[in-house]
């Protein structure tokens, strides 16, 4: 299978012209930063003919691409059917991709080296932002995880694949974890001795959410998994929230999970990729304002107990990524892609810092989510 690090130029156009119809390719080029597939943006050589999104999905990381495929077919078709029947978002433009299909009607493109190559819309005039630009764009963001939400809150989740088994079950990262480290030979630089000490001296959080599903306290729903900031698309002409992209980790999960992971992306104006570590800090003002867009659209179908365990959860995702940064940093970066040696490293660091920040302004954290009950 090809690397990550290079594809060249005839691969993809050989992949591209499985989803072309009689158009030439006139551009290709990578877009976007996700950590895990790789993305293009192709350009077809006719004017009438719309750019589309090539994609090669990380089969290491998805290992049932099909059912990924299902899950996002799923979701797709039920929130065009609920964008049919309600007014849920009748005041604004939102979107959802639609996947293209291939020259001969499959909904993906598998190359003999084994590489599995999907299609999308690229939907124009908008765009995505790696760090929150004001109160406006931090309600927008949350207004958009919450309409995702809301759409879904009525989808059976025995209409999703668990494509993920163990995602966001932070337990089973730690076992992994401490199976990874009682394997490792060579002595720990000063920073991975950081991340050490910060792992055993938290790790009593990792248990809190799975405790209270079995305890009845939370229920599992359909989740987006991964809603990030840049993952949140902005409307270029009135800056409006208008479609949440990149649904390969759709699946049942604790939307606490969702709204933790927006708000640890939102909330560290240095964001996820710095070095200045030791700087990073999460900032309770953006989260509430986050909050409140969410709420405004999801507050319907929450309970009392989504409210109650949602402080410990933007808390404990944050310690959650870190660990799964840390982990793949000592495995030699097998999940997430590394642009240089130690990338990983300093993303766990980046988040433990955020996790640690967080737990120092954890009463606050908890009387805003308190205010918005």
């Amino acid at each position: 299978m090809p690397t990550d690090s290079y594809f060249s130029r005839e691969t993809l156009e050989n992949a591209a012209t499985r989803f072309l119809t009689g158009c030439p390719v006139l551009e290709i080029k990578e877009f976007g930063t996700g950590n895990i597939n790789r993305t293009f943006l192709v350009t077809q050589g006719f004017h009438e003919k719309k750019p589309f999104l090539l994609q090669r999905l990380n089969t290491k990381v998805f290992q049932n691409p099909d059912l990924v495929l299902a899950n996002i077919c799923s979701v797709t078709r039920h929130v065009r059917k609920q964008l049919e029947s309600n007014r849920l978002v009748s005041d604004r433009r939102w979107e959802i991709p639609d996947f293209l299909p291939t020259t001969d009607g499959k909904d993906h493109w598998c190359s003999s080296d084994g590489s599995f190559w999907r299609a999308m819309s690229f939907i124009e005039n908008s765009h995505v932002k790696d760090i929150i630009t004001g109160p406006d764009h931090a309600r927008e963001v949350g207004f958009a995880l919450g309409t995702f939400h809301a759409l879904l809150s009525d989808l059976p989740i025995s209409q999703l694949a668990d494509t993920l088994p163990g995602f966001h079950i932070t337990p089973t990262y730690l076992e992994r974890y401490d199976e990874v480290l009682g394997a490792l030979a060579s002595k720990p630089s000063s920073q991975e001795e950081w991340c050490l000490r910060f792992v055993e001296e938290h790790r009593c959080w990792a248990p809190l959410l799975q405790n209270a599903i079995r305890q009845g306290s939370l229920e599992l729903r359909p989740i987006h998994g991964d809603p990030k900031i840049n993952n949140i698309l902005i409307d270029d002409l009135t800056g409006l929230a208008l479609s949440m992209i990149d649904l390969d980790t759709v699946k049942p999960g604790l939307i606490q999970f969702d709204i933790g992971d927006c708000l640890r992306s939102c909330c560290n104006a240095l964001g996820e990729e710095t070095r200045d570590w030791e700087k990073v800090v999460f900032d309770p003002e953006i989260g509430r304002e986050v909050l409140v867009g969410y709420c405004q659209i999801a507050r319907r179908f929450l309970t009392p107990a989504d409210f109650d365990f949602l402080p410990d959860a933007i808390r404990l995702i944050a310690f959650e990524l870190g660990l799964r940064f840390f982990m793949d940093h000592l495995d030699g970066n097998s999940y997430f892609k590394a642009a240089y040696r130690g990338h990983n490293l300093f993303r766990a660091l980046v988040q433990f810092r955020l996790a640690e920040s967080i737990d120092s302004q954890i009463d606050e954290i908890r009387a805003i989510v308190d205010d918005l009950r």
